[in-house]
């Protein structure tokens, strides 16, 4: 992997990784597309640059996780993220060995781009009313939101678009709902960074931490302005743009695929 191969995958990953549209999934596809998808740093590289995007959401809410009017109320916002991490951490545990083979696959991420991007279509319909006055968030809502994160686990679904459908489920609107998927993204990206970053670290030459640095530091800038665009522009438009973006990028790997161009990750 070259310093602009680095650059590039984590512009890639701090525009994606806060959108409905599959962050893994364009990771993987960009991998695919740099020539770079058999060189076992790049995998690793793709998971730990996340954690700029997760200082990104800590520095724009950093009132939201450390300034609370008292303990319980602390306690209240924790428990609830931990509540809401749990399901996906316990599922993608025992799934582990599989969804690595998935992300082998942009075969399958396009189906997923796909299949998301028409449900995506008709969330206004699915979900009316999505800008009503905020609404507290219980622990059942907290438990459910989690659940639907599970789905997540799979390439080319989307963590950001799961966690936002869920809330919408179960009757966030649309601004609450895309905020507790930052917030959630926080306790999920980090475990799988620091995970991967301990099993992976027999890998890395001088050179690579460098690339790592330089990684964090782009997906942080970038995740930053992506998240303050996103919670502006869903407020007003909903999720249909996404629809029709997932769509074109999952169809357009599978006329690739149809045409005989491979992008398959080996």
């Amino acid at each position: 992997m070259t310093f602009w191969d680095a650059i590039i995958l984590a512009i890639v990953e701090g525009i994606t990784e806060y959108l409905p549209i599959s962050s893994t999934g364009h990771m993987v596809i960009t991998n695919a597309l740099l020539g770079i998808q058999r060189d076992p740093f790049a995998k690793a590289y793709i998971i730990i640059i996340q954690f700029g995007a997760i200082l990104s959401v800590v520095v724009l809410y950093w009132k939201r996780f450390f300034h609370f009017s008292h303990l319980n109320a602390a306690l209240d916002f924790y428990g609830k993220l931990v509540l809401a991490f749990l399901p996906a951490a316990v599922v993608g545990v025992l799934l582990n060995d599989y969804i690595d083979r998935l992300l082998g696959s942009p075969k399958m991420v396009a189906y997923a781009l796909v299949a998301g991007g028409i449900f995506f279509l008709f969330t206004d319909k699915i979900f009316p009313n999505q800008n009503h006055p905020d609404r507290p968030l219980t622990v059942r809502m907290a438990l459910g939101i989690g659940i639907f994160q599970i789905l997540a686990l799979f390439p080319g679904v989307s963590r950001a678009a799961s966690v936002i459908i869920g809330g919408l489920a179960h009757g966030l609107n649309r601004k609450q709902a895309a905020e507790f998927s930052f917030f959630l993204a926080v306790p999920t990206l980090m475990g799988a960074s620091v995970f991967d970053l301990r099993d992976n670290m027999h890998l890395f030459s001088a050179q690579h931490f460098w690339l790592l640095l330089a990684g964090t530091v782009v997906s942080f800038v970038v995740a930053m302005l992506a998240i303050k665009a996103f919670i502006s522009y869903l407020a007003r438009h909903g999720l249909m743009i996404f629809g029709w973006y997932r769509i074109l990028v999952g169809g357009s790997i599978l006329v690739l695929k149809k045409m005989g161009i491979s992008l398959t990750i080996v």
